[in-house]
């Protein structure tokens, strides 16, 4: 068994750690890690270097490592007496305030969580790719669990020359080495050991130079180049529009996007170095239904808020979601509008307000809230915030906070603080409602939308619950296609020929809630099979072939060449409703079982596993081959995969 296995060479100057703060300061960290194409049993150790001064008398300092074994430990030089406890590396001495020392080792690792080998066993994509976020990089790296600790990585790697290596700050240099790549990187300011990361694989990267000067550098796979105008689209208009919108300049040295195969979320905005999922690898029709614009602003918007500045603890988390979240939406309303941005408000206060109902709500500053919590309340503070204050003050308030703590760590007093100052008035009370109290204040955020947007006035005047003759009118004219959609989703059965001539949205809808289509419109719903959505191809294709089983295989020939996302949704769909109609014989049905079954491989992500997975379980068709898969699929990396697997076993045990 094959594949690339990490040993690392490390030479640290680092900021400290919280239980270390007051007698060490570490400042700057310098790695090298090597990949070698070696059996997984194999061990190769490679050196590390650390400077660190002591602020006080201590006897020991510590790096947090898991599971690593180290040799030649020395202290300036000389052999070092140290203890690795499995989790850490602690180093003893009778360490001297005001001074400096320089610690060195040998050691080697082979990380179980945090970083991620995928492909090298299966024929897959063969990457590696790291997630840090909280307290993980230490499994992989030496460094520092503790967010409030402040380090200057620059980092080196040695890899086959076939993989690009993608990691924080700007490649210095590239150069060949025995046959490798030796790369290396530079980071010109401190960030928290979790946002440390690093990206091999086979990669091209698109370049282009925002309206400051920073480098954009959008990696993609060789075979997805026409795929790289959808899934960036936008990026350079966003980072320039932040830049501006925040008011303090971009403060790194560049800024990459890597996507990647089967991440544990949709992104994370390691510093300089956000690392995404590639089911947001969209072709132009796939960016209408499922667009990366979100989720690149968000991670964007990090930059700032997260990794300029970072919480000091999970009871703050907020200052780093909730900001992104509301700065990700000022970027999308600068693209698709006011509209837009007050819908995606509403949503979420209705979320928030869903969420209170089910007794699940918590304060801003609960360390256990939910993401929802997190990242929409937050936002929502942003939004009230500013309409209290005012522009002018919170764009004066963002910035000074920004400046004043940048390269540290925060708390929620922090930036209220610097709202106060310009505002000259107590925010005690606005903090104590919107922030500190368990109940999201609903009401008042709806009242805020309806004094805001007539847009949203409109929305909620239009409720078909309870049918009003006004109901068929909202269709026919006048009203929003958000409003439209709502009315469909009520009351399926008004959708006449002329609602299928109103927008994108609309049509979608319709294909969404319109289930038992009339003969009156089963023309018109045909044309949903050539919308520009795969979402909207997938369910107009499964509604008509159930509707209308004498002309399925109309059906099945003119949605032939459709695949769909990176899950192969209308793809999996086609072969599943073309192996359930016997009388459509213009294929290979046992070729198409195959492909299906062979979809359920390790080799393909996991979004298009699961698919394949549930339709061979509806078919009642889970072959040797499918529930070998699904087996293996319990050991998958991505946990979502491992609780799809253990259930679907179950089923399958249950109908035996």
């Amino acid at each position: 068994m094959k594949k690339l296995l990490v040993v690392c060479l490390l030479f640290v100057s680092v900021f400290s750690n919280a239980q270390q703060t007051d007698y060490v300061d570490f400042r700057r960290a310098e790695a090298l890690l090597v990949f070698n194409q070696l059996a997984v049993d194999s061990t190769t150790y490679n050196s590390y270097e650390i400077d660190f001064k002591i602020l006080k008398p201590t006897d020991s300092i510590y790096l947090d490592a898991v599971n690593m074994k180290f040799k030649h430990v020395a202290l300036d030089n000389s052999t070092a007496t140290f203890k690795n406890d499995g989790k850490r590396l602690i180093v003893f001495n009778d360490f001297k305030p005001n001074e400096s020392y320089k610690l060195s080792f040998v050691f080697n690792n082979a990380p179980k969580k945090a970083m991620y080998f995928i492909g090298w066993e299966h024929e897959g994509k063969n990457q590696i790719w790291t997630q840090g976020q909280g307290k993980y990089t230490s499994n992989w790296l030496p460094s520092l669990d503790d967010t409030n600790d402040k380090i200057e990585f620059d980092l080196k790697f040695l890899a086959p020359k076939k993989y690009e290596v993608i990691s924080n700050g700007i490649l210095k240099s590239k150069s060949d080495n025995l046959g490798n790549i030796l790369w290396e990187y530079d980071m010109q300011k401190p960030m928290s050991s979790y946002l440390v990361a690093v990206a091999v694989g086979v990669y091209n990267k698109k370049t282009e130079i925002s309206k400051s000067g920073i480098p954009l550098e959008y990696y993609y796979y060789p075979e997805d180049s026409l795929k790289v105008e959808p899934t960036y689209r936008y990026s350079k208009r966003m980072f320039d529009f932040l830049e501006e919108e925040i008011g303090f300049a971009y403060p790194w040295q560049n800024y990459k996007q890597v996507p990647v195969h089967d991440f544990l979320y949709a992104g994370m905005e390691n510093t300089s170095c956000t690392i995404f999922s590639d089911a947001f690898m969209v072709d132009d029709i796939g960016f209408n239904d499922k667009s990366y614009v979100n989720v690149n602003a968000h991670e964007l918007a990090h930059q700032w808020f997260g990794d300029l500045v970072t919480a000091t603890s999970g009871e703050h988390h907020w200052l780093q979601e909730g900001f992104a979240t509301y700065y990700a939406l000022l970027a999308e309303r600068d693209i698709f509008g006011d509209n837009h941005y007050n819908f995606k408000l509403y949503e979420s206060a209705v979320d928030l307000g869903r969420q209170d109902l089910a007794g699940e709500g918590t304060s801003l500053l609960n360390a256990k809230s939910s993401s929802l919590t997190f990242y929409q309340r937050g936002a929502w503070v942003l939004h009230a915030l500013r309409g209290l204050v005012g522009d002018d003050v919170f764009k004066k308030a963002v910035k000074a906070y920004l400046d004043k703590h940048q390269f540290k760590n925060v708390k929620t007093s922090d930036f209220i603080n610097e709202v106060e100052r310009f505002y000259g008035k107590s925010l005690n009370t606005f903090v104590d409602v919107w922030i500190k109290q368990k109940d999201f204040p609903v009401d008042a955020a709806f009242g805020l939308l309806q004094n805001e947007s007539t847009f949203i006035n409109e929305y909620l005047m239009v409720d078909c619950q309870a049918k009003t003759s006004k109901c068929e009118e909202y269709l026919k004219y006048y009203v929003s296609d958000e409003a439209k959609v709502k009315v469909i989703s009520q009351m399926p059965e008004l959708v006449t020929s002329d609602t299928f001539k109103h927008g994108f949205k609309v049509r979608q809808a319709i294909s969404q809630y319109v289930r038992q289509i009339p003969k009156a419109i089963k023309e018109d719903y045909e044309t949903l099979l050539d919308d520009k959505s795969y979402v909207t191809i997938e369910n107009a294709l499964y509604n008509l072939w159930t509707a209308f089983p004498e002309e399925r295989a109309k059906y099945l020939s003119k949605t032939r060449n459709v695949v769909g996302f990176n899950d192969k949704n209308v793809r999996l769909l086609w072969i599943a409703l073309n192996l359930n109609t016997p009388f459509y014989q213009a294929d290979n049905k046992q070729g198409l079982f195959e492909e299906l079954v062979s979809y359920t491989d390790e080799r393909y992500n996991a979004d298009l596993r699961m698919n394949a997975f549930n339709y061979l379980n509806l078919m009642n068709a889970c072959n040797d081959t499918c529930k070998s898969n699904l087996e293996k699929a319990k050991s998958h990396h991505n946990w979502r995969m491992v609780k799809f697997a253990k259930e679907m076993s179950e089923k399958l045990e249950n109908k035996k």
